[in-house]
């Protein structure tokens, strides 16, 4: 069926990268449980976000995917899915996406604009610069900052701080992906770290990024005055940081290696949730 192909192609267990950050977002504004209203109109802001960046992703690049033998056999490369339904995938994204933003406060419609640029601009980066894999990060890090506007109805320094490591903790995991299309960007001339810097620092850099994130995970909180707890998510933070190196040294298979680091990044980003709340309840 078509609707379970589409499901496919959108990969929807990838949200569960943004979500908890985004719960981590309004935990930092409310100090604590944001209303169930605002939980609910939070998730449907992400979701519509996360469906219409991947579906927007997946329409641009359907030629570049036709030409990669790890992506050759995606829908719209081989034919399965017209182009015409991910267009309205991406769409129907968008609308979910605006009507969350009605629904929760004035400042998160006028940041439409803005996410909505980088929903479309992420797709062509690749095609620009080895910084792509830092536009992808801040699509993400619009999460967090969004839900932390959609309760306080203002921005914070440590939100802004949130923004900015999950920025380089995307850009740190999508520099990784890449060392599995390096030599075929290379042939299509497209850019990224490892195609511009070489295997080895596909390698190196995103250790660097994941521990400048639990720095500035760290400031945030403290910043914030979290209680305790929140610094076993920190904890948490450096022991990914960890596990990517070992990850490297034991990992000569790109693809192996990237299967180990999804699984690795999505037990994080739902740890430092709870361990985010916790520190709130426990302070309180």
């Amino acid at each position: 069926m078509k609707s379970t192909l589409l499901l496919r192609e959108l990969r929807v267990e990838h949200t569960l990268f943004a979500l908890p950050f985004a719960y981590v977002g309004a935990i930092l504004a409310a100090r604590g449980l944001p209303t169930l209203y605002q939980f609910f109109w939070i998730t449907v802001a992400v979701l519509g976000a996360r469906t219409a960046a991947m579906a927007a992703n997946r329409y641009l690049d359907r030629d570049i995917d036709a030409r990669n033998p790890r992506t050759a056999r995606r829908a719209l490369a081989t034919g399965q899915l017209p182009g015409g339904v991910m267009l309205a995938a991406a769409l129907f994204g968008v609308v979910l996406l605006v009507v969350a933003a009605f629904a929760l406060n004035p400042l998160c419609v006028a940041l439409i604009p803005i996410a909505a640029l980088g929903i479309a601009l992420y797709p062509y980066c690749k095609r620009w610069g080895w910084w792509t894999h830092f536009v992808l990060g801040a699509v993400d890090g619009f999460a967090p900052l969004g839900a932390y506007v959609a309760v306080a109805g203002t921005f914070s320094v440590p939100a802004l701080l949130i923004f900015l490591a999950v920025t380089i903790w995307v850009a740190g995991f999508d520099i990784i992906y890449a060392l599995m299309d390096r030599d075929v960007d290379l042939a299509q001339n497209l850019r990224s770290i490892p195609a511009r810097f070489g295997e080895a620092s596909g390698r190196r850099v995103p250790i660097l990024l994941h521990l400048t994130m639990m720095l500035l995970l760290a400031l945030a909180g403290t910043l914030a005055q979290v209680g305790p707890l929140y610094y076993l998510g920190i904890a948490f933070a450096a022991g990914l940081a960890w596990y990517e190196d070992r990850l490297f040294d034991r990992s000569k298979n790109v693809f192996v290696l990237n299967e180990r680091v999804f699984v690795g990044n999505m037990v994080f980003s739902v740890a430092f949730l709870a361990t985010t709340l916790g520190g709130f309840l426990w302070h309180a």
